[in-house]
């Protein structure tokens, strides 16, 4: 009998004989080339894939995932990311997408102990949720919650992109890149466009850097 990771490996090699079946040169132009005009930082859930929801191709998105799609100061894999994407790639567009239902969302709105370091991440979500207390809890309908929460840390994940040194260097050298809140609904396969951000939009002088 086989076992699931045996399947993948299977799915592999016939998922690759289709690409080259319809296209011989379909890898040998992937492993020569990587330009992608967009970054997606997204969720760790399995249900929202990048390429497969966008309907793109490898090599079209750069992605970095983790639970409910943050961006963190002092997350150095998340801001590795972003340095290569931006300085490196020169990607154009920085998304952050969260989606509706988000487990990591609902987890931060409980007083549940979810051990240190899950606890330690779901922090930055009962931050978001303090910040805006008042519109959340004029909700009634907890789903509803939920989701307007969603809505919420997205925004606030791309004001904290746009509070980063990186993305101001690039907004003052090249005007680029433009950053984008999204939120994908699993039960319509649909995406929300919830915030955006064009090239030196203004921020609070607090987070501002001096160039020189």
């Amino acid at each position: 009998m086989m076992s699931p990771y045996e399947r993948l490996l299977l799915e592999n090699k016939a998922w690759a004989k289709e690409r080259v079946d319809a296209d011989k040169d379909y890898f040998n132009r992937l492993a020569d080339l990587q330009k992608p005009e967009f970054l997606w930082i997204g969720c760790s859930d399995s249900r929202v894939p990048a390429n497969e929801i966008t309907n793109t191709q490898p090599g079209e998105i750069f992605v970095h995932r983790n639970v409910a799609n943050l961006v963190i100061h002092t997350d150095v894999n998340l801001l590795s990311v972003l340095e290569y994407a931006v300085v490196h790639l020169k990607v154009k567009h920085v998304i952050v997408c969260g989606h509706y239902g988000c487990g990591g969302i609902k987890a931060a709105m409980t007083n549940d102990d979810y051990r240190q370091v899950l606890n330690m991440w779901l922090r930055n979500i009962k931050d978001v949720y303090r910040l805006h207390r008042d519109e959340l809890e004029a909700i009634p309908d907890e789903d509803s919650r939920v989701d307007r929460l969603v809505e919420l840390n997205v925004k606030e994940q791309v004001l904290h992109l746009a509070k980063t040194s990186t993305i101001q260097r690039a907004w003052k050298e090249e005007q680029r890149p433009y950053l984008h809140g999204w939120v994908y609904g699993l039960k319509d396969g649909l995406i929300n466009p919830v915030f955006d951000m064009a090239p030196n939009t203004y921020l609070d002088p607090l987070y501002e850097y001096n160039f020189k």
